[in-house]
C-alpha cells in the first residue's frame, strides 16, 4: 500500500517519528510517499518516493499527518479534489501539536492506527468544507476552500468593521465588530470557540457565523443550514480589512466586494481515531475535571 506523509519539517520529533515509520513500513512491503518540498527539508531520511504537491493525492492510498491541526489543514488541501470526491484520499492524524482536535491519534498509537487503516478497519468521517468566493466588480471570482473557517477582520489596526450579512438573499443583520467568523462544524472548536461561538458536532450539515467582539451586545452567533448561501458585504469603505481562509490565505476585502460562502461539493475524508468525538472534547477541553488549586 502507498502511504503519504505530511509534517512540519522544522519539528525534530516529527522528523524522528517519520524516519521510524518509513523504515517500519518499507520493511512491511509498503511504499512511503513524501512531497518534494517536505523531502528537501528532511536530510538523512530513509528512502521514500518523492512527488510534487499536485501529484501527491494520486500517488497514495491514504495520508498520515504528523503534527497539529495546522498541518492537517495543509494535508486537506493536498488530498482533497475540489471537483471530484472520488479522487480525494483520507487522512489519519497523529497529534504532535497542541490541542489537536483533528489529529486524533497519540504518538504511541501511530503504528496501531496506520495498521488499522491499512487493514481497512478505520471508519472514514466526511467533514464538510466551505466554498469561499470573493466577488469583485470587473474581476473573476477568487474561490478558496476551508475546512475550518473563513474570517473577515481588521488586519493591522484595532478598529471596528461594519459588515452586512444576508442568507439566501434574506437580510440578517448589520454587524459592527472586530470581525466575523464563518465556521464549519469541524472549525467550530477553533477560532469560533475562542470567540464564544457554539461547538457544532461534525456530522451536522450546518455553518455557524460568530461576530468577534461585537459592538452590539445583542449580536449572537447564528447556526444555519450548510446548503444556504451567506453573502457578506462592506456597506462603507474601510482600510485594511482582510478575508482569511483557514488562517493560511488572505486577501483584501474592499467596499463593493461580496464574499459568498456555502458548503463545498467535496468533503474532507478523515480516518476515525480510536475514540469518539465526545472523548476528544472531554480530553482537549477538560470537561468534568475539577481544579486542584486551593
Amino acid at each position: 500500500m502507498r502511504i503519504g506523509f505530511t509534517l512540519k519539517p522544522d519539528k525534530t520529533d516529527a522528523a524522528a517519528l517519520l524516519a521510524e515509520l518509513v523504515t517500519w513500513l518499507t520493511a512491511a512491503g509498503h511504499t512511503p510517499v513524501l512531497c518534494a518540498d517536505d523531502h528537501a527539508a528532511l536530510p538523512g531520511l530513509p528512502p521514500v518516493e518523492v512527488v510534487p504537491d499536485e501529484q501527491f493525492a494520486a500517488a497514495i492510498d491514504f495520508a498520515v499527518v504528523l503534527g497539529g491541526d495546522g498541518t492537517m489543514l495543509r494535508a486537506c488541501r493536498l488530498v482533497t479534489d475540489d471537483t471530484d470526491a472520488a479522487r480525494s484520499k483520507p487522512v489519519l492524524g497523529v497529534n504532535m501539536g497542541q490541542l489537536g482536535f483533528l489529529t486524533g491519534f497519540l504518538v504511541s498509537e501511530a503504528k496501531a492506527g496506520i495498521t488499522a487503516a491499512v487493514e481497512g478497519k478505520l471508519a472514514v468521517q466526511s467533514r464538510m468544507r466551505l466554498r469561499v468566493s470573493l466577488v469583485r466588480p470587473n474581476s473573476d471570482p477568487l474561490v478558496k476552500f476551508a475546512l475550518n473557517d473563513a474570517v473577515i477582520h481588521q488586519g493591522a489596526m484595532a478598529r471596528l468593521v461594519d459588515l452586512s450579512a444576508a442568507i439566501d438573499d434574506a437580510f440578517v443583520s448589520a454587524y459592527r465588530a472586530d470581525g466575523l467568523i464563518v465556521a464549519t462544524p469541524t472549525g467550530s472548536t477553533a477560532y469560533n470557540m475562542a470567540a464564544g461561538g457554539p461547538i457544532v458536532l461534525p456530522g451536522q450539515d450546518a455553518m455557524v457565523m460568530t461576530p468577534i467582539c461585537s459592538h452590539a451586545l445583542t449580536n449572537r452567533p447564528l447556526v444555519f443550514a450548510a446548503t444556504s448561501v451567506l453573502r457578506l458585504t462592506l456597506p462603507q469603505s474601510h482600510r485594511g480589512v482582510l478575508l482569511t481562509v483557514d488562517g493560511q490565505w488572505a486577501q483584501s476585502f474592499l467596499a463593493g466586494d461580496t464574499v459568498e460562502i456555502t458548503r463545498a461539493a467535496t468533503p474532507f475524508q478523515l480516518l476515525s481515531p480510536f475514540k469518539n468525538h465526545f472523548d476528544i472534547l472531554r480530553e482537549k477541553l477538560h470537561w468534568g475535571m475539577r481544579s486542584t488549586t486551593k
